[in-house]
């Protein structure tokens, strides 16, 4: 099988796609032959050994991916061979194949295809869940999406529009907020030309109720100066490449509430309140949502997809089409 390569920490540029023996599902998991695999962020941070939890060389990179079930192995009674399916993986998904526990897997959609089944599951759930478990938002109420352009900044928008709140994206340029007011952000400060608490606190009557940032840097300060009294502000990453510091003082001043969320570890804490969420979004994608997918690179291409994430160039998802010439 081909499967792209990190065999040195450093910028995406350095990886390889390489010939590789096929692979063998053990005890408790599936072979999938993939077809479709997304690219996010933290599969940049892996690649500069940069991530919370480290991925030893030489190793495969891809965390999210969508194909066909190739193989069973031994204790495992399906999904059947041949189901189309959808999963996540710390590492392994830009390849032709990947093995995984199938626990770790979920099937596709009904609508989806695999392209957007690949860009589906990691974004939109973190989205839904950094909205509604994690954040308690409510119908009604503001919501300030931080790169609201991006993976899951885009996939927020969407989904807490869809749950009935008034979401105001925050993005780099004109053009990345047209993006996400066709998602349906009813306004947008562009945080480059403009102060962004000064201006979400003008568009929103004193202040949003709720902020998610993927972003973090200068703007998640900015983001909580933002908030109303008793808001909530969740933290779901650091695209910026700076985790900030927060004046506790704020969080005190504004009774505010300020929690993390890792979709990872929601799946392994909280099996129940992951697949409830799931059916949500089933149900949304039924509806009509589609994950917005900018650009699909052949797996040849892998190492220019990481960098034009790692450098912020694009917007929504960039999807891998493992499937393709070499």
């Amino acid at each position: 099988m081909r499967a792209a390569r990190c065999t040195e920490y450093g910028p995406p540029g350095g990886l390889d796609v390489v010939e590789l023996g096929d692979l063998e599902p053990g005890p408790g998991e599936v072979l999938v032959r993939v077809h479709a695999a997304a690219v996010n962020f933290p599969d940049v941070l892996l690649v500069a050994d940069r991530y919370q939890v480290p991925a030893p060389l030489p190793f495969t990179p891809g965390s999210e991916f969508a194909g066909v079930v190739a193989a069973l192995g031994p204790g495992v009674s399906g999904p059947p061979v041949g189901s189309p399916v959808a999963g996540a993986v710390l590492t392994g998904a830009f390849a032709e194949q990947v093995v995984v526990p199938v626990s770790g897997l979920r099937p596709v959609p009904d609508g989806l295809d695999m392209v957007h089944a690949a860009a589906f599951h990691v974004t939109y759930a973190t989205a839904y869940h950094a909205l509604t478990t994690v954040g308690r938002g409510e119908a009604g109420e503001w919501a300030a999406v931080l790169g609201a352009a991006g993976g899951v900044g885009s996939a927020a928008v969407d989904v807490g529009t869809r749950l009935g709140m008034r979401v105001v994206a925050a993005a780099s340029s004109r053009e990345r907020l047209t993006v996400a007011r066709k998602l349906g952000a009813v306004a947008g400060v562009d945080y480059v030309r403009e102060d962004l608490k000064t201006r979400i606190r003008e568009l929103t009557d004193g202040g949003v109720h709720l902020v998610v940032d993927p972003v973090g840097g200068d703007h998640a300060e900015a983001a909580l100066r933002a908030l109303r009294r008793g808001g909530r502000f969740v933290t779901v990453g650091y695209a910026d490449g700076r985790i900030p510091r927060i004046p506790l003082n704020l969080v005190l001043l504004k009774d505010a509430v300020v929690r993390g969320f890792e979709i990872r570890m929601l799946r392994q804490y909280a099996p129940d309140t992951v697949a409830a969420g799931d059916r949500a979004l089933a149900g949304m994608v039924r509806d009509g949502m589609r994950p917005l997918v900018s650009r699909v690179h052949p797996l040849s291409d892998v190492a220019a997809a990481l960098t034009d994430v790692a450098e912020r160039r694009t917007t929504g998802k960039v999807v891998i089409d493992t499937t393709g010439g070499a």
